[in-house]
């Protein structure tokens, strides 16, 4: 870690990062109860030592006289013996009159500020450099004769004090100190058994044969349910690609395998001839074979690709009617050398849709090579408005209406003497579908009953 560089977690495990989260805040609380204990046995020290004061002042305070017109004292040595301890504290007292006079003691000491309701005052001084506590008690002659105030004033060092609180605060610290480490402990095992559901799922990932897909079952908590069951919902998605990739292999390898065998065969039947004219008409075979597979191939792919539960591209707007404009253009010098009169409608005004561009042109390609495939002679795409429609109409032989959901299903041939693969309405339902479009087979010409013709129609939704 560069220097300067901001503290992170990223590369700790999750039980390491939950145990400092855990940690940290069990630190800064025992900071906080350690600190109160400090103040506490701060406290506690000055309160027994500030009785010890009150007790010495009122002591020295009994023994106050009115002698030879003047105040004075008889100090008894118990006086100040009840304030000497182990510490070796130095003890001062001092008395004055009700003018603030020093009277008599060992030392002169500062007055303090009354306290409410005739209490004894303490404050924390420096005398002469030397810190001091500084009890300070007021007080009157009691006789029948006179009845003057006078100060009596105690104070001595803090060794003792001092001493008395780092006592209290080291018994305090030891308590606090084995409660964190216990506290500590527990944090530290409860984050291990918090985390072991975690464990066993990963052990269970781990465990598993990577060519399964089967769901997990595990009794997990809530939190850890929840990724169990997107795990499983991503488990479900990838059983799906693979079911996908799995038809597709097999379809190919069904559909391919007999106009491949046809190519062999063919090419070996022509190398057995010496006429080049049978040569010729083996290879215009071979070549009308070759395109309707490479044909087949293509729409394999397409119909694979849009099947594929993962693949959602974006839509953007499209307009309709130079979307139908383009593909007749494109494919109409083919249609014309096939005899098919290929022809567009569309209305004045942009007719625009939320859509797939390359998508809705493969559909209306693969309308268009239907309707030549299986015998029509006329094609018109046509765009209409309000709800946006894209229509394929025909003359050819049609579709009988109890064939029309049939035809919507791979490799099924509407008609036994078309040259199509099965799969040009199969690839224009599933665009449809990724859509949300409506798509409706129709007689174009009912009135013709041997050739009534198709209408295909894709009715969008909504418009961009």
């Amino acid at each position: 870690m560069t220097a300067g560089a901001p503290f992170r977690l990223t590369h700790l495990s999750l039980y390491h990062r939950l145990t400092v989260w855990l940690l940290c805040p069990l630190a800064l609380v025992t900071a906080l109860i350690l600190g109160q204990s400090w103040f506490a046995s701060r406290a506690a020290a000055d309160r027994a030592f500030d009785r010890l004061l009150d007790a010495a002042s009122l002591s020295i305070a009994e023994q106050v006289r009115w002698q030879q017109s003047r105040l004075w004292m008889d100090l008894p040595p118990s006086a100040l013996e009840m304030l000497a301890t182990d510490a070796e504290e130095r003890v001062f007292y001092a008395l004055y009159d009700a003018q603030g006079r020093f009277v008599t003691g060992n030392r002169a000491l500062p007055a303090l500020p009354a306290s409410p309701g005739g209490q004894m005052s303490y404050a924390d001084t420096r005398v002469d450099g030397l810190a001091l506590r500084l009890g300070v008690r007021r007080s009157r002659l009691e006789g029948w004769d006179r009845s003057d105030r006078f100060e009596v004033r105690v104070a001595h060092s803090q060794e003792g004090r001092t001493a008395l609180a780092n006592r209290l605060f080291l018994a305090s610290l030891l308590n606090v100190a084995l409660i964190a480490l216990l506290a500590m402990v527990v944090v530290l095992l409860s984050a291990r058994f918090a985390l072991e559901p975690l464990t066993r799922l990963r052990r269970a990932i781990r465990q598993r044969d990577p060519r399964t897909l089967a769901p997990l079952a595990l009794e997990l908590p809530r939190e850890l349910d929840e990724l169990r069951q997107t795990l499983n919902e991503l488990l479900a998605r990838m059983r799906r690609v693979r079911a996908n990739q799995e038809r597709f292999i097999g379809d190919a390898s069904h559909q391919l395998r007999t106009p491949l065998a046809g190519l062999s065969a063919r090419a070996e039947l022509a190398l057995r001839q010496t006429d080049p004219a049978q040569w010729r008409a083996a290879l215009d075979s071979m070549h009308g074979t070759a395109a309707q597979t490479a044909r087949l191939a293509g729409q394999l792919l397409s119909l694979t690709r849009l099947n594929n539960p993962e693949a959602a591209p974006a839509h953007t707007p499209v307009d309709l009617c130079a979307l139908a404009q383009r593909a007749v253009r494109s494919g109409f010098a083919s249609f014309d050398r096939r005899g098919v009169d290929l022809g567009v409608e569309t209305p004045a005004q942009a007719v625009v849709v939320a859509a797939t561009a390359w998508q809705l042109e493969e559909a209306l390609t693969n309308l268009l090579e239907n309707a030549a495939l299986y015998g029509a002679e006329r094609v018109t795409v046509s765009v209409l408005a309000d709800p946006p429609r894209l229509c394929v109409e025909d003359d050819g032989p049609g579709v009988p209406e109890s064939q029309r959901l049939l035809v919507l299903r791979p490799f099924h041939r509407g008609r036994e003497g078309g040259s199509g693969t099965g799969l040009g309405l199969a690839i224009v339902d599933s665009i449809a579908r990724a859509h949300g479009c409506r798509l409706t087979l129709a007689d174009s010409n009912p009135a013709r009953s041997e050739r009534p013709g198709l209408c295909i129609t894709l009715i969008f939704s909504d418009a961009a």
